[in-house]
């Protein structure tokens, strides 16, 4: 599925995800703890990649964090705005970010690589590796399976990635994985998380 059919399915339901998703009350605990730990490790402009509504763009920017949320979806950059005005939001995408070369301490991309298809995963991962300096942080949230396998989200079609493959992946855009997470809760997906370390070029 392309990228602008996905944007116009968020943006037809931005309201609704607003009000389902879009707070620090509706995340995981565990999910808060690690991008929590993550944070003090930063040093410069983080981007959240695929921010939605900007929940975690205000968490990080609680945090102290240099942050700035970047999304496709134009209701989301309106709302993030609003409900957040001290924070920094801009319209973008995964494959074209609005950051030069290697400015960035890290990117957030939490959730929000799960729309991109496989074979234009490696292209969303190079983009990340082009923004970030060496030896910076990506943190990057996505479903766990056992197989790369796309399933029906409720928005538009997502991917299942295991963790050896996205490994592989990020491997293959320049990253090094610092660490890895999954939790599996009762009545849901399986989450997975991954630190990533940008390599010297």
């Amino acid at each position: 599925m392309s990228p602008g059919i996905v944007a116009a399915a968020y943006s037809a339901r931005a309201a609704e995800y607003t009000s389902l998703l879009g707070s620090m009350e509706s995340t995981h605990p565990a999910d808060r703890e690690l991008v929590r730990s993550w944070a003090p490790g930063l040093s410069g402009k983080v981007i959240d990649a695929g921010c939605g509504p900007g929940q975690w763009t205000n968490f990080l920017h609680s945090l102290g964090v240099e942050v700035e949320g970047v999304d496709f979806v134009p209701e989301f950059i309106e709302t993030a705005g609003q409900l957040h005005p001290d924070v920094a939001f801009t319209l973008g995408t995964l494959e074209r970010l609005p950051t030069p070369d290697q400015s960035l301490a890290g990117i957030l991309a939490w959730y929000s690589v799960i729309h991109t298809h496989p074979k234009d995963i490696d292209r969303v991962l190079g983009e990340f590796a082009r923004c970030v300096k060496p030896d910076g942080s990506l943190l990057l949230g996505f479903f766990e399976g056992a197989s790369v396998e796309e399933f029906p989200h409720a928005v538009a079609p997502a991917w299942f990635w295991p963790i050896a493959e996205m490994r592989t992946r990020l491997l293959g855009a320049g990253f090094e994985v610092v660490d890895t997470y999954s939790r599996a809760d009762p009545g849901v997906r399986p989450h997975a998380a991954i630190v990533a370390r940008r390599m010297e070029h």
